[in-house]
């Protein structure tokens, strides 16, 4: 009951869910996003960037739609630093005042996807975009560079750096790379090349190293997070 589609802004994805009646929780794996949602049970929240994977519980029937911006845009969209909302999830109007939020909560009940790929449009033309520095980091440490690398590539010292990837990201690029690098893994893995070969693509030490690492991250080592086999 999970679908997903490119929401047409700032590169951001547009998520649709429904909880079955007898709903399990749901480990939402990190991701250096951040995401505006609305929930038929709980109206309009914020997730902020996780470091580990998130357990989300839902009641029976509970319809959600989500907008998953990149990392580094959530700023600009929410108007507070990533790390003020790492690990939680926040109601929005914590962050906008319940008064502002309710308005557009009643829209939500009716089209809820409309409705926030509106609110983000609008928020980013306030604020003149998201800072194009998010964008570059990332797609640096995406790429596998080293965090010495990407602060040289963007005219930056490491503290700087540090500084300003806890402000787009809500964590230091050492633990954006730890997460991007992962998503590569279980990217490459989930196409049906093996671990070991996927340990050495995405710059792991070998195949232990890469389950450690996800086990850090995840809770789980690699082999749950992957689909079945097909069957013969």
């Amino acid at each position: 009951m999970y679908r997903e589609r490119p929401a047409g802004v700032a590169g951001a994805t547009v998520w649709t869910s429904t909880a079955p009646d007898r709903p399990a929780p749901t480990r939402v794996l990190p991701d250096g996003c951040l995401d505006l949602l609305w929930s038929s049970r709980a109206g309009l929240l914020v997730a902020g960037p996780d470091r580990t994977a998130f357990l989300s519980t839902s009641a029976p029937g509970e319809r959600w739609v989500g907008l998953r911006l990149p990392p580094g845009v959530g700023p600009a969209v929410l108007g507070v630093p990533a790390v003020e909302l790492r690990d939680q999830r926040v109601p929005l109007g914590a962050l906008w005042g319940d008064r502002a939020v309710a308005a557009l909560a009643d829209r939500a009940g009716s089209d809820a996807e409309a409705v926030l790929v509106e609110v983000v449009a609008g928020r980013l033309r306030d604020a003149g975009g998201p800072d194009p520095l998010g964008a570059r980091v990332a797609a640096a440490l995406a790429a596998g560079a080293t965090v010495g690398a990407t602060a040289a590539e963007v005219g930056l010292d490491p503290r700087a750096l540090l500084r300003r990837s806890r402000h787009l990201f809500g964590y230091g690029p050492k633990t954006l790379a730890r997460i991007l690098r992962l998503r590569r893994a279980l990217a490459l893995a989930r196409s049906g090349v093996p671990l070991a070969e996927v340990a050495a693509r995405t710059g792991y030490a070998d195949q232990a190293h890469l389950t450690r690492d996800t086990r850090a991250l995840t809770g789980l080592p690699p082999t749950p997070l992957l689909p079945p086999p097909s069957p013969p």
